[in-house]
């Protein structure tokens, strides 16, 4: 039986690759003849994981657009029909709302990791870019699908994050005019909104995070150690051409990568089933209640992934420097590759400097996200916020210096196994 199984399935692999030879070699290059560091850790799984993540939203968003009504009259009734009226809507509503903040945590981890081993560092400029940009629309797309519930946070949220836009110096009114299609979030900003939540930005950010694993898979992957295996002896049990300190990514790394993923996933099952709002983090109380352009909640403030930028530019008096902070805070992680100076690429052999800046820059990011989420009516978390933003850009600015002035440890020839 299983002789009868196994010429079955080399019947159809040799069928598929005579009508489609270009496949296979793309199959050998990106999975089982690319060679990955064999000392990966936990912190290496945050890239797989967040494709889990995009797998999930793709699919569960397909099913949701099949009974949205991206209208102001309807959009809310068609969330409410979802959740209450479809079959399993409720489930897919759920898993679509806690991916989203999934795929924040993921990511975030995912330029951590980066930022902690210098994945970003020659050869490696171009994979970086290429994240930031994936980060820069997953911002667009989430903002975009956040408003389609038409809830009260949705709209107010809208109107706000749009209206920053008003700061631009002679253009900001008609701008904002142009990208809501009226003087307030209306129908026109909720079918435009649609539009591009649900065709062109996933789109882009597909096209975009195959750019980035077809650019990481041409310099290959950075490992704990910051050791280039290419560079290093050649040689192993698969190839005598292949770093003798690389392992096939498939099927060594897929099968790791499973036993996390399964994890992951029931991770994620418990929030969905048990804690979908996450005490108002995940899916705010107020988004519960029709858009009402007459009532303003008592606190306007974005979803958890974006309240560091929004404590930027609220602890900024000035409207236009607070939008120009906000949106520098984001560009100017697109810098990093040339503003690190180091002589080493990991933590790992950086000195004592680095690894205390690069742990109070996470503690400062989380802080202000913290300040972020509040209401801003305390004067004194207000300066703090503004002391935090001061040191998120001098981490960037001075990285030059404290770089290239700290001690490193000698970098070992060959990649080591200890965590």
């Amino acid at each position: 039986m299983a002789n009868i199984i196994t010429r079955t399935a080399d019947g159809v692999v040799d069928w598929f690759n005579a009508r489609a030879p270009g496949f296979m070699p793309v199959y050998r290059k990106h999975m089982s003849e690319y060679y990955a560091p064999k000392n990966f850790n936990i912190w290496y799984i945050f890239g797989v994981l967040s494709i889990v993540v995009l797998v999930n939203q793709i699919l569960t968003g397909i099913f949701l657009t099949m009974h949205f009504k991206p209208s102001a009259a309807e959009a809310f009734a068609s969330v409410e029909y979802i959740m209450r009226d479809v079959e399993w809507g409720w489930l897919i509503r759920y898993m679509h709302s806690t991916g989203a903040s999934l795929f924040f945590i993921v990511v975030y981890i995912h330029m951590f990791r980066g930022l902690m081993y210098g994945s970003y560092q020659k050869p490696r400029e171009l994979v970086w870019i290429l994240g930031m940009l994936i980060y820069l629309v997953l911002m667009a797309e989430a903002f975009l699908g956040y408003v389609l519930p038409w809830g009260q946070m949705s709209f107010w949220g809208a109107k706000v994050i749009i209206s920053l836009f008003g700061a631009i110096p002679v253009i900001g009114n008609g701008l904002t005019e142009w990208i809501m299609g009226d003087y307030l979030p209306s129908d026109a900003t909720l079918n435009r909104f649609f539009a591009l939540h649900v065709i062109a930005l996933p789109l882009v950010l597909l096209l975009l995070v195959v750019l980035h694993i077809f650019a990481l898979h041409e310099v290959g992957s950075n490992n704990p150690d910051g050791v280039e295996i290419k560079k290093g002896p050649k040689g192993n049990r698969w190839s005598p051409t292949a770093p003798a300190d690389g392992v096939p990514f498939h099927p060594y790394y897929t099968v790791k990568d499973g036993f996390y993923v399964g994890g992951f996933l029931i991770f994620a099952a418990f929030i969905v089933f048990f804690a979908p709002a996450m005490g108002g983090w995940f899916l705010e109380h107020d988004n519960f209640t029709e858009a009402n352009k007459l009532v303003t909640p008592a606190h306007i403030k974005p979803v958890w992934y974006y309240t560091p930028y929004y404590a930027m530019l609220r602890v900024v008096p000035h409207k236009l420097s607070g939008v120009l902070v906000m949106f520098g805070a984001i560009a100017i992680l697109f810098l990093v590759p040339w503003l690190d100076r180091a002589k080493v690429k990991s933590y790992r052999y950086r000195g004592l400097l680095s690894k205390l800046l690069l742990g109070v820059f996470a503690i400062c990011f989380i802080w202000l996200g913290k300040i972020g989420a509040g209401p801003g009516t305390d004067p004194v978390e207000t300066i703090i916020g503004r002391f935090l933003t001061a040191f998120y850009f001098l981490f960037f600015l001075t990285m030059p210096i404290w770089t290239r002035i700290d001690k490193t440890k000698p970098v070992p020839d060959r990649v080591t196994t200890h965590d």
